[in-house]
């Protein structure tokens, strides 16, 4: 795993932007379809808005999808991810197709739409636990042969959701999700891990120097062999 290291996550975000969207344009140039995979949170942010006025890509080429759904909000919330996405970054560029987690789409069903050919990038974060996607501490599985599927949230990933402002109370943050799993994530061919704050330090930490493991499941990302972490001061406070 390559550590980049900025900063602040202003810089961090511009530096990641024009490495992804470097990465798309080469893509691009010799292939007819690129399939990208987006995180959706404020930590996504800076990254996403840099990459939305990149120039030279040809977004009509570009199929899009999102890792992970709440369970239980009703279309259009504007709490769900596929919402958020679409406000950041998928409406503001002429997408060729973008796949979004419905609240009518099984796993089942997102799964065939992500197998149908290779995933080539996948840009996501770290939770505070530790997690990728909604792969929580200590049930996550790094082994787990289903592409996609139901979880039940731990309580620190649903209180992340209201420190980052996304919910007013923890009450209102739903306890189930469908997400992407590990191993589905690592079989991108590339992966832009974009991990700014303080409050993500410890998971950092974990990540670059635990043992690969579900204690912390973005431990996983050691064992790809193409994926870059992207990081402010203060989310590598903790890293040696």
């Amino acid at each position: 795993m390559t550590v980049k290291v900025f900063p602040d996550r202003q810089e961090l975000g511009r530096q990641a932007g024009d490495d992804l969207a470097a990465e798309l344009r080469r893509r691009l140039s010799s292939q007819d379809l690129v399939r990208v995979v987006f995180a959706s949170a404020p930590s996504q942010r800076e990254t996403l808005e840099r990459l939305k006025v990149a120039k030279g890509i040809d977004w009509r080429r570009v199929t899009a999808f999102h890792m992970d759904e709440y369970v239980g909000l009703p279309a259009g919330a504007p709490q769900r991810f596929a919402e958020w996405l679409k406000a950041t970054l998928f409406d503001h560029v002429p997408l060729g197709r973008s796949h979004l987690l419905d609240p009518g789409v099984t796993p089942d069903q997102y799964a065939e739409l992500l197998a149908a050919a290779p995933i080539d990038v996948v840009v996501l974060g770290i939770g505070v636990n530790g997690h990728l996607a909604f792969n929580d501490p200590p049930d996550a599985d790094l082994d787990d042969p289903r592409p996609v599927r139901l979880v039940e949230l731990a309580l620190a990933s649903r209180q992340q959701q209201v420190d980052d402002g996304c919910f007013d109370r923890l009450e209102d943050v739903p306890t189930q999700a469908v997400t992407l799993t590990v191993p589905r994530l690592l079989d991108a061919a590339r992966m832009f891990c974009v991990v700014p704050g303080a409050a993500k330090a410890d998971a950092v930490r974990a990540a670059v120097q635990d043992p690969i493991g579900p204690a912390c499941p973005a431990t996983a990302l050691r064992r790809h062999a193409d994926c870059t972490l992207y990081l402010d001061k203060e989310s590598s406070a903790h890293v040696r």
